[in-house]
């Protein structure tokens, strides 16, 4: 099972539905993926619980109806990875999404992936 896509499956349906707050189960890579979110804006904040073993996200949106988040797409899937280098670092939206990407230092965006010059495995676009 992809727990990568489990976890933007809930953040989707959980925008689809307007809840304001969202418990997922935790693990070090969703908590990096989160904090990316928190970084840029894309949600209101994030609670790591450890002794539950939850992740509680708080959503955010456009004065109550439209959610900061769009849209989000899983790019690489165990089945098919896709990998990219920092010259071809994808661009989302012309540069108005980001891409999550997995890199040797962490889980970034893809702006901060052409800064440092590394590349690494797109894990998913959010717009």
């Amino acid at each position: 099972m992809d727990v990568i896509a489990d976890f933007l499956t809930r953040i989707r349906n959980a925008i689809l539905a307007k809840h304001k707050l969202l418990e997922v189960p935790s693990s070090k890579i969703k908590k990096e993926i989160v904090r990316v979110l928190l970084e840029n804006g894309y949600i209101l904040g994030y609670k790591a619980e450890d002794n539950r073993k939850v992740i509680k996200i708080a959503l955010k949106y456009y004065q109550e109806k439209t959610s900061v988040i769009q849209k989000i797409i899983r790019i690489s899937k165990p089945g098919l990875r896709k990998y990219c280098k920092y010259k071809n670092m994808p661009r989302v939206l012309n540069g108005l999404g980001i891409a999550i990407i997995s890199t040797s230092s962490g889980i970034i965006t893809d702006k901060q992936a052409k800064n440092k010059k590394i590349g690494g495995e797109v894990l998913c676009y959010i717009y």
